[in-house]
């Protein structure tokens, strides 16, 4: 596994690709708006000038890392050892996305998905040679968060798994290995503390920077309404009406109102400059 491409250039997408490049692989970045990937590249030169200041890495490491992009926005570039999608969030679509780089790639090249919220196993059903397809669910800041969800479908093979996992560990990242399942492990145990949180603030108990202070106070890094401005709150939303559809609408899993809401405003967090909190 030499070159890596990853399809999609939006936050996560261009969080995993600066994992790659600076774990050393050729690394080439997708996605079909020329303008999603000029905010990628310069903010990809951002982080790692940021890096270079505070003496985390070298201005020689730097530019070795950005050598090793190729910023693209045309698909038939996106030829590689292992093709990671960081597409919006519907199956459809990337489905139709490794459909259409797997008549490019030949059968030996890996398929990962980062889904936090679709079915692996679907994704894979949909393409050819499914052994291949895997799950690789970084969160959110890829380059700093180290844990990796390696999620084996129905049709993935212990081989594609075993690849992944060296793949993550060769990326500086710690990988668990889970069975494709609605919200996978992180997600699933996640919901409470998002979804209960806001029920706190429905029921008029309490607001949200009251809840994140108590939160943190009790040894949590973020409380929940602060993670789920940085995650986003379409993404948040949307990984928790997939899991309470696929787990029979659990009462206990019911999406908010108050987040669905934010959604349709468009107060998806840092992201939008509002969220739960405004950002400048």
């Amino acid at each position: 596994m030499n070159t890596i491409c990853i399809c999609g250039a939006g936050t996560m997408g261009s969080g995993i690709a600066q994992v790659a490049a600076t774990a050393g692989f050729k690394t080439i970045l997708f996605d079909l708006n020329d303008e999603v990937i000029q905010k990628a590249k310069i903010k990809i030169q951002k982080d790692l000038q940021i890096s270079v200041e505070k003496q985390k890495i070298s201005l020689e490491k730097k530019e070795n890392i950005l050598q090793n992009f190729f910023f693209t926005s045309n698909n038939k570039d996106c030829v590689a050892d292992v093709i990671v999608e960081a597409i919006i969030e519907k199956l459809e679509l990337k489905t139709l996305l490794f459909n259409q780089l797997a008549e490019l790639n030949p059968v030996e090249t890996i398929f990962a998905t980062n889904t936090s919220s679709l079915s692996v196993s679907a994704i894979a059903g949909e393409i050819p040679y499914p052994e291949r397809i895997g799950g690789l669910h970084f969160f959110n800041p890829a380059p700093i968060m180290k844990l990796v969800e390696v999620v084996k479908a129905d049709q993935t093979s212990d081989a594609t798994i075993a690849k992944l996992v060296e793949l993550t560990k060769k990326m500086g990242k710690t990988p668990v290995i889970c069975k494709d399942s609605p919200g996978f492990i992180v997600n699933r145990v996640a919901r409470p503390y998002y979804i209960e949180s806001l029920r706190l603030v429905e029921e008029g108990l309490s607001d949200f920077a009251t809840i994140d202070r108590l939160l943190e106070s009790k040894g949590f890094k973020m409380g929940p309404f602060k993670v789920m401005d940085l995650i986003g709150n379409d993404v948040n939303y949307a990984v928790s009406c997939s899991v309470y559809e696929q787990l029979d609408h659990a009462e206990r899993l019911k999406p908010s109102e108050i987040q669905k809401e934010k959604v349709a405003k468009g107060d998806l967090g840092k992201k939008t400059g509002k969220g739960y909190y405004e950002y400048k």
